[in-house]
């Protein structure tokens, strides 16, 4: 069985990385196109520019940063506001922000009821 072969919008990731950056922000959703357009950041310009050393301990808190085909492969630690969770880029994560890969809230677990709690909600069986 062959394996599939990534396609974004019907280019492989080769063809993507030998388009410009003009070619490549016309095959965005319209979002990530519009934010392209304007022009990177500061904060985004170094990213770009130290993405491009072999460093693999590169944080950001630059989570508004569209992933190109230039960063993919490279490992990248992105702040969630509370510590920083170490992401490797993929080719399906392109034209997604590097926010939606480290989310900022946790799913909240409660144990049993505590000091103070209702009658009906101390009879509950703790597991």
């Amino acid at each position: 069985m062959a394996k599939k072969v990534f396609l974004y919008h019907g280019k492989t990731l080769d063809e993507l990385k030998k388009l410009d950056l003009k070619e490549f922000i016309e095959l965005l959703p319209s979002r990530q196109r519009r934010s392209v357009k304007r022009g990177f950041s500061d904060q985004q310009k170094t990213l770009l520019k130290n993405t491009k050393t072999d460093d693999q301990n590169l944080k950001t808190h630059c989570r508004d940063m569209v992933i190109i085909p230039e960063i993919v492969g490279k490992t990248i630690k992105i702040h969630s506001g509370k510590s920083f969770q170490q992401i490797l880029i993929t080719e399906e994560m392109i034209g997604h922000y590097l926010g939606e890969f480290a989310p900022t809230r946790s799913k909240v677990t409660h144990s049993a009821p505590g000091i103070g709690a209702t009658r009906s909600s101390s009879s509950l069986s703790v597991k």
